[in-house]
């Protein structure tokens, strides 16, 4: 939509229809908690994986990824979260901002805003962090509001917001990723925005709203832009079905088990053939993890495919729960040792990579590699229920958890190993 009648545009703005949504994602409405034990290892875990993010591939991949709806919900899912519920949102930007905020100043990313009322913080975050790193304060809340206001406001498909936040770097480029809540659907819908690289943000002395530009420049907040805010208004009468047709979008579905049909599964099996069949003694590249168990292997590979994967591998976000399970048992209770030890190693790799050793941290990319390459001649077989009952069966092994409490060991003789393979 490009109103007419405009006058001469000033070359510091942007069209509002240039800052275009980077996805959504639907899902159902979850109101569990996640308990401390989890949510300590949410934030360990998910610094762990954005400093190794940082280190191979730059701040803006990581701005540019928590903008892809498909890997936001592998995040969470590979954090122990729900694979498909609303609370992934709340619950991985959480831990986030907690674990990344204390060491922004040396990641040189910063994470504002929050659920409920933090959320209305965002402004006076953004105006603190403007102070300290020189940031155009004013450029970066306005962005804020006005993401929010489009998905609050201007797009009017039922859903009210009630969680916003919002992701900058250092350098001025920024990712939005807010939420908001329908009540008679009993669904959430998540909404991501992302500035897309575009240099000038932090640089332009006005007001303005970056993103990819897509036509004309137009400063919407002066008098004269009064036909542009009309336009923008008419976005009210619009079928949001149709707004959203040209981005990413995410639908998760109700049920709460992990299916078959949830899952890729050649991409699963290669994953744990490469874990608990073929082993690190049969891969060169795999040395620097000698000592690692079957078990962590699987959950190293699902963490090594979230690091490194390219964005086509994450149309299925429930195979990440195969790496730690979910809070409410689904697939399996929550391994707690294992989490543990992914924890350490990975930590460990960023750790060495830093002065030089980077040994570790390329084992685990080779995981992920290896595992990609596996999948050209791999054949699944149809054990995956019962490869889910195992994982269930064996997670007392693991210190397994969920919010209803500890895992017990089976009543019944354990099975023999199962696999896709």
């Amino acid at each position: 939509m490009q109103p007419t009648g405009t006058p001469a545009p000033c070359p510091i703005f942007r069209t509002f229809i240039g800052m275009k949504r980077s996805g959504s994602a639907d899902l159902p409405l979850h109101y569990g908690y996640v308990p401390k034990w989890l949510a300590e290892r949410m934030a360990s875990l998910g610094l762990a994986i954005t400093e190794t993010i940082l280190a191979d591939y730059g701040k803006e991949e990581v701005l540019r990824r928590l903008a892809d709806p498909f890997w936001f919900q592998s995040l969470g899912a590979v954090m122990g979260m729900d694979w498909h519920s609303s609370g992934i949102t709340t619950s991985v930007m959480g831990a986030l901002k907690r674990a990344i905020n204390p060491h922004g100043a040396s990641l040189g990313i910063y994470i504002c805003g929050g659920k409920g009322k933090f959320s209305t913080e965002t402004p006076a975050e953004l105006a603190r962090l403007a102070e300290s790193t020189g940031l155009d304060g004013h450029e970066l809340v306005h962005a804020s509001k006005l993401s929010a206001k489009v998905d609050n406001t201007a797009v009017q498909d039922g859903f009210q917001l009630y969680t916003h936040n919002f992701i900058v770097s250092d350098t001025g480029q920024w990712t939005v990723v807010q939420q908001g809540m329908n009540p008679g659907s009993k669904t959430a819908r998540r909404y991501h925005w992302h500035s897309a690289n575009v240099q000038s943000f932090v640089e332009e002395p006005h007001t303005g709203v970056c993103g990819i530009s897509q036509g004309d420049i137009l400063n919407l907040t002066a008098n004269e832009a009064g036909t542009t805010r009309q336009g923008i208004l008419q976005i009210t009468g619009e079928d949001p079905m149709q707004m959203v047709r040209d981005f990413q979008r995410l639908i998760m579905p109700n049920h709460h088990e992990v299916h078959a049909k949830d899952v890729d599964l050649k991409r699963l099996g290669s994953v744990l053939w490469v874990a608990h069949d073929r082993g690190i003694n049969n891969f060169e590249e795999l040395l620097a993890l000698q000592g690692v168990g079957p078990r962590t292997l699987q959950s190293l590979t699902l963490v090594s495919e979230v690091i490194h994967g390219t964005p086509s591998r994450f149309r299925d976000p429930a195979r990440f729960s195969f790496a730690h399970g979910g809070k409410d048992g689904h697939p399996f209770p929550v391994p707690v040792n294992v989490y543990d030890e992914t924890i350490s190693i990975l930590q460990t790799a960023v750790q060495k990579a830093k002065i030089g050793n980077s040994d570790k941290a390329e084992a685990i990319q080779k995981l992920h590699e290896i595992a990609a390459r596996a999948e050209k001649d791999f054949v699944p077989n149809d054990n995956f229920d019962a490869l889910v009952q195992q994982e269930r069966d064996e997670s007392w092994k693991y210190s397994g958890n969920t919010v209803f409490g500890e895992a017990k060991p089976p009543q019944k003789p354990k099975s023999d190993q199962l696999s896709l393979f």
